[in-house]
């Protein structure tokens, strides 16, 4: 592990969140490997809500009129940036299952 990132929710509780050290940019350094989050965990979630809102108002109010949506979301926690969209194995961020019933006859 190569550090901690501490989010705060609203109601005060704390969520370590692993911090995996990506290659890219600067990285936060603390003497115990802790780094405080700047935004609430909620806070940091707020863009991560958006997108899925965003998404399933697509999916559902589309053509394809589906019975059912799933998104999976692949999200990284950063101290500085709060929630990102992250790239899964297969170089994808997003899995979009869409479902339908068969019509009773």
């Amino acid at each position: 592990m190569d550090g901690v990132v501490e989010f705060k929710t609203g109601d005060g509780a704390v969520i370590a969140v692993e911090a995996a050290d990506d290659g890219a940019g600067a990285r936060l350094v603390s003497r115990d490997g802790t780094v405080q989050a700047a935004r609430t965990f909620e806070a940091a979630l707020d863009g991560v809500r958006s997108a899925a809102e965003a998404a399933l108002r697509v999916f559902r109010e589309g053509a394809l009129q589906p019975d059912g949506v799933e998104i999976e979301f692949g999200v990284k926690l950063s101290a500085e940036t709060g929630a990102i969209i992250a790239k899964g194995s297969a170089e994808g961020h997003l899995v979009v299952k869409l479902t339908w019933s068969p019509s009773p006859s």
